[in-house]
């Protein structure tokens, strides 16, 4: 444990910390990618583009300093990290490479106020986090391998089927090379894609599972991403890889799973935008298959028809269970989407959408989409009296807060 003077000095110099946290962090991704570029592959660079990771990294520090007498709090926090730190492949031994850059960096930016004495405290505070961290990663790490059908590192798999979901989904039916068996995994979990682009770097990249534990294949349902930039590996996957390509997946990692897994507690509210939708699709299809008989709303939103991937088989998982309601909304509908049943209403879900079709504030809601999606459907939730701790949700991308931005 850490000792009571490091945790004053800390918690007294997390202030300034905070204050200069970004700058901390792109000095630390600058310092580190040149001094040990050998980890530079474990990083999205589309992330480090955009800031998300800089400011991702920048809202941990600033966590851990404010909790670090109360570690206790960061307990969701530590197991995102470590799950993701997993589905990389991350070890030990890359920690002392991080503690070096960072603790350069928090010195670059703040100066001559970072005495040896602070410096100290916070490689002290550093070293007892990467301590957590390293041992709940080894647990994982163990878990995976001890799993029928489990591994480490990446295996082998072969594309057995390509099918179109929407004119911009494309799933991904992924079955062992070796022909060896599959791990359970938890509905709402990820694997990981590590994709050899023949032109750019790429680091690997996670991708939600679409379909229920059990099956003979793993399933990924990816989104063409033409923005700018258009997404590297997403488009490559479907441009290049066709059935029959072998590609290399590290096992199943993540925490967005059920918190009742055994017994659900309240009604499940399953809710999802856009492709959002692929770990929520797996946690329906699991509760209908498994006859889980709690009341179960599934809520999508979609821009139209066009782009709705998996409707049909939404559909079909849903007609044999009579505790099932399905409610898709459009906010771009084609003409004849709503005459033909495609979507229920016009829009996406705010707080009298979701208080006409929920049961209530006691339920467990289950969250993925955009960002933005994802900040409205929480707050109407909020608003309704829905508590913050049966909001769970999912971040396709770096962790950061879903709380909408001052103005």
């Amino acid at each position: 444990m850490l000792d009571a003077k490091t945790i004053e000095i800390v918690k007294a110099t997390a202030p300034a910390v905070a204050q200069y946290a970004e700058a901390i962090t792109r000095n630390f991704y600058k310092r580190m990618f040149e001094g040990d570029p050998q980890v530079k592959v474990f990083f999205n660079q589309a992330h480090q583009t955009s800031g998300g990771q800089q400011s991702a990294l920048a809202g941990a520090i600033c966590a851990y300093a404010a909790n670090i007498d109360n570690l206790g709090a960061l307990g969701p926090a530590v197991e995102l990290i470590a799950q993701k730190h997993c589905s990389l492949g991350i070890k030990p031994e890359h920690y002392p490479i991080v503690g070096k850059h960072l603790l350069a960096a928090i010195s670059d930016v703040l100066g001559e106020a970072v005495t040896p004495e602070i410096l100290n405290a916070w490689g002290q505070a550093y070293g007892f986090l990467a301590g957590v961290l390293t041992g709940r990663e080894a647990q994982i790490y163990a878990e995976q391998r001890k799993k029928v059908g489990g591994w480490n590192g990446y295996r082998p798999f072969r594309v057995a089927k390509r099918v179109q979901e929407s004119d911009i989904v494309t799933s991904f039916y992924l079955a062992p090379v070796d022909g060896g068996a599959l791990p359970q995994f938890q509905p709402g979990q990820y694997i990981t894609l590590d994709v050899k682009h023949p032109t750019t770097p790429t680091s690997p990249r996670n991708y939600s599972l679409s379909d229920r534990p059990g099956k003979p294949h793993l399933r990924i349902s990816v989104k063409r991403e033409p923005g700018t930039p258009p997404g590297l590996v997403s488009n490559y996957l479907h441009d290049q890889v066709a059935e029959g390509a072998v590609l290399h997946v590290g096992p199943p990692c993540g925490e967005f799973t059920f918190r009742h897994a055994d017994k659900p507690q309240r009604p499940i509210v399953l809710l999802s935008g856009g492709v959002g939708l692929t770990p929520i699709l797996s946690m329906l299809k699991t509760l209908v298959h498994e006859k889980v008989d709690v009341p179960i709303y599934f809520l999508h939103a979609a821009r139209n028809s066009r782009a709705h991937a998996h409707r049909d088989e939404i559909n079909a998982a849903a007609e044999g269970a009579k505790n099932v309601r399905v409610h898709v909304a459009y906010d771009q509908p084609l003409p004849g989407d709503l005459e033909n049943g495609h979507c229920q209403s016009v829009g996406f879900f705010g707080a009298p959408e979701l208080r006409a079709i929920l049961p209530g504030t006691e339920v467990d809601v289950y969250l993925c989409g955009p960002k933005p999606f994802m900040i409205g459907v929480r707050q109407a939730l909020l608003g309704l009296g829905v508590p913050a701790g049966q909001i769970h949700f999912e971040f396709f991308g770096p962790q950061s807060p879903l709380t909408p931005a001052v103005k």
